[in-house]
């Protein structure tokens, strides 16, 4: 019999970080059945895998799967390798192209060695949803089909409105919310994780299971979390990602980048640290008896560790203040000096006048490859991305590949360095 902490400990702890819960008392429900059970939980997680790459913006529901996990509750992490075949229409204005059965395993593999990062691999439960549809008749679809109308489908956002626009919906993105739905009736989940974008579909499940005769599911959602920036979403193109792949000295050096208002975000959302102490780090960051500066070096050090190792933690730790902290900048590199107007990329909150603005307070992504182009790193800005794939660029004595990055709001200069060329860039504001 599992050994459960008390449903309110409990409750707190699930809470943390938590955009929604339907039902709250309900889950209170499920968790005092438990507890006088001794019965596990069955959480579920779905993801497609459409995306092999990770960044931490999608660690977000993971680390609330692994606090379902530290409480003794059975998770899955359920691959949808038949869902991915469809591909999930939300937030989108078009038709996404179903991937190949290829494309979907490569990123399946992938997928399971990225989430053991942060679940634990004895205690998780890896499903495929292809179990239960490669066996599904069409008769068995008609039979799914039916337990839900078509103005219950186009009440979703996005269905409506292309509906509205006259935009086409494929019939087979109708059927994505009913797919993933009746994963919750194969797994018999209790509870269902999932971003705020995906509340739609996770309702579908608690439908579903109340018309095949299960108690519904609860319903968790996450917030979406915001980049290096601070206000847009986090996406590797808009270059205010943070990659889980990413060298420990480039994850510690971005974490250092967020403003100390977000970095309770990052605390709240990306580590185990209960609510509780968030809030005396934050009392004491605000009366003086701590430093920010220290409490974000805990962060960093924190959220490397647990995407490397401690040891890689400790040493990015030393290395970023050797480079940031006592002028570890190379000698005798040529200065080169540039209007960050000519180069930063826009918050999609602001026009180019108030961007600039915005982005001496809080910092914004730019574009490295005109920049390489500009410095006379690269011969044109094709060049310029080119080498930034190839591997050949380095910032800060980084590898950097992606065609944009982002500077931080105190952050007035940069070392660039492709092959044996090195150059110092100096923003003008």
């Amino acid at each position: 019999m599992a050994n459960f902490l008390p449903v309110d400990e409990q409750l707190a702890y699930i809470k943390k970080g938590a955009a929604e819960i339907v039902k709250e008392s309900e889950l209170r429900a499920k968790l005092e059945r438990s507890l006088k059970a001794g019965k596990p939980l069955r959480v579920k997680l779905g993801m497609d895998p459409t995306a092999p790459d990770l960044h931490l913006g999608h660690t977000v529901v993971l680390r609330k799967l692994k606090h379902f996990q530290d409480l003794g509750h059975t998770v899955i992490f359920l691959i949808g390798d038949f869902t991915g075949m469809i591909g999930d229409p939300t937030g989108r204005s078009a038709t996404r192209p179903p991937l190949s059965r290829e494309q979907i395993e490569q990123n399946a593999e992938t997928y399971k060695a990225q989430v053991f990062k942060i679940l634990s691999p004895e205690k998780t439960v890896i499903d495929f949803n292809s179990r239960w549809f490669s066996k599904f008749s069409a008769e068995d679809f008609i039979r799914l089909t039916a337990k839900y109308t078509v103005s219950q489908i186009l009440e979703r956002e996005d269905f409506h409105k292309r509906f509205h626009d006259e935009k086409p919906i494929a019939m087979h993105e109708l059927l994505y919310p009913l797919a993933q739905g009746y994963d919750s009736v194969a797994l018999e989940a209790d509870v269902e994780l999932g971003g705020t974008d995906q509340k739609f579909n996770l309702l579908v499940g608690r439908e579903l299971q109340r018309a095949y005769g299960q108690e519904s599911q609860v319903v968790l959602t996450t917030p979406i979390l915001e980049g290096l920036d601070g206000v847009n979403k986090m996406s590797k193109s808009l270059g205010n990602a943070i990659g889980i792949h990413e060298p420990p000295l480039e994850m510690y050096g971005k974490i250092m980048s967020v403003s100390d208002e977000m970095m309770w975000r990052y605390y709240e959302l990306l580590t185990d640290v209960r609510s509780d102490q968030i809030a005396t780090m934050k009392q004491d960051a605000s009366s003086a008896k701590a430093h920010p500066m220290a409490l974000k070096k805990d962060l960093a050090r924190t959220l490397v560790a647990d995407f490397h190792s401690a040891e890689a933690a400790t040493k990015a730790a030393e290395d970023w203040a050797k480079q940031f902290q006592k002028g570890g900048v190379p000698e005798d590199v040529e200065e080169v000096t540039v209007s960050f107007a000519d180069f930063f990329i826009p918050p999609d909150t602001t026009g180019d006048v108030e961007g600039i603005k915005y982005a001496l307070e809080h910092g914004a992504a730019i574009k490295l490859d005109r920049l390489l182009k500009s410095i006379g790193l690269a011969e044109s800005v094709s060049d310029g991305a080119r080498k930034l794939k190839q591997r050949a660029v380095k910032v800060n004595g980084e590898v950097k590949t992606e065609p944009a990055i982002f500077l931080g709001p105190r952050e007035r200069e940069l070392t660039l360095r492709v092959g044996r060329r090195i150059k110092k860039v100096l923003f003008t504001y």
